[in-house]
């Protein structure tokens, strides 16, 4: 893996007889569309709601497939006390502020408030 891959929800799906959006997704594309020189940087793959999601758990293992969910491909690339997890011997953030913190500290965009 040359890049690193964020999986996301597409907007609009359909769930609980409606269409829906997933605000950690959307938080996602707004700092995407902040600092659009970032998707240049990423694989970016949407999974489908209903779990398992395969994509996701081919990396990461049975049972983890939250999106967004950021799978790195140089873990030693993370700065400063972000945490990442690690599954399968894969390094990976799973929700959208440390997403953001770690692209904070790769890319230089301004940090998310209150972190």
């Amino acid at each position: 893996m040359k890049k690193d891959t964020l999986f996301l929800l597409p907007p609009g799906f359909k769930d609980n007889g409606r269409r829906e959006f997933c605000p950690e997704c959307a938080e996602m594309w707004g700092v995407l569309n902040y600092y659009p020189a970032i998707k240049e940087a990423l694989e970016i793959h949407y999974v489908g709601i209903h779990h398992p999601r395969d994509p996701i758990v081919e990396v990461l293992g049975e049972g983890l497939w939250n999106a967004p969910t950021l799978i790195l491909a140089k873990p030693d690339s993370v700065a400063g006390d972000l945490r990442t997890e690690t599954s399968n011997g894969v390094a990976y953030l799973g929700s959208a502020r440390h997403i953001a913190k770690y692209f904070a500290a790769k890319f230089g965009i301004a940090m998310p408030r209150g972190s």
